[in-house]
């Protein structure tokens, strides 16, 4: 900020000092976020019929926030969905022009594609002659606003009791899509997998532009980070030896 008034005096008082951009040292910090364990996901979505109580509110959020869960979809790419772009017979989804512009076809576990045929035929039977062509509905049968479903997330977070912890903020609706990385980043580890090897094929799946930010949930994950080093520790110490 000083450096932009600066730079702008300086025409008017060729006198003043335009301070170097590399003056100060500065590292851009992000948030920790809150890593959704299987046990948080499911008091989320229990708490969905103690929040809501208009049947097709509670089907299309329970499932809303069921699919950004275990797909790590952004929530913009979730609410955006018409129905052509879920092909529940070939098991997967279209993300049109999401972030970037591209689009992406994600394949969808068979217990995903059983919630979603749920789901659909109960929104048909509860609003038969909907506004709009979005996969997900309000009960006025329009598509769902992002502002209106933060609103419910933020309401279903309190009914949870989720808090906190280790650091991160109140939980957001994007830290599902944090905890779907981080939990294939952990089975990778863990199971010895070639993590960098398989890093671009979250990235694509995540939309991500490339497997650099991706990598920033090591950083983020303290878990992440301790099983990545015990892999380092080998190598370490065989070049000590």
């Amino acid at each position: 900020m000083v450096r932009g008034f600066a730079r702008w005096l300086q025409p008017f008082d060729p006198a003043t000092e335009v301070p170097a951009t590399d003056l100060l040292a500065y590292r851009r910090t992000r948030p920790v976020p809150y890593v959704f364990c299987d046990a948080d996901i499911n008091a989320l979505l229990a708490a969905v019929p103690v929040v809501l109580r208009h049947p097709l509110r509670v089907a299309t959020h329970h499932t809303l926030f069921g699919l950004l869960a275990v797909t790590g979809l952004r929530e913009s790419e979730a609410i955006g969905l018409d129905r052509r772009d879920v092909d529940l017979s070939a098991g997967s989804l279209i993300i049109r022009d999401s972030k970037f512009r591209k689009s992406r076809q994600l394949p969808l576990h068979p217990s995903t594609v059983a919630a979603l045929h749920d789901y659909a035929r109960e929104r048909d039977r509860l609003c038969p002659r909907p506004v709009s062509s979005a996969f997900f509905i309000s009960v006025k049968g329009r598509r769902l606003t992002g502002r209106r479903v933060r609103a419910v997330f933020t309401r279903l977070v309190e009914q949870a009791e989720l808090q906190p912890r280790g650091g991160s903020r109140s939980p957001r609706v994007h830290d599902l899509r944090h905890g779907f990385a981080v939990t294939a980043l952990l089975g990778w580890y863990r199971d010895g997998s070639d993590v960098a090897a398989k890093m671009p094929l979250l990235s694509a799946y995540l939309g991500h532009s490339g497997p650099s930010s991706t990598y920033w949930y090591l950083e983020a994950v303290p878990e992440l980070l301790a099983l990545a080093a015990k892999l380092l520790e080998p190598a370490v110490q065989g070049r000590s030896a």
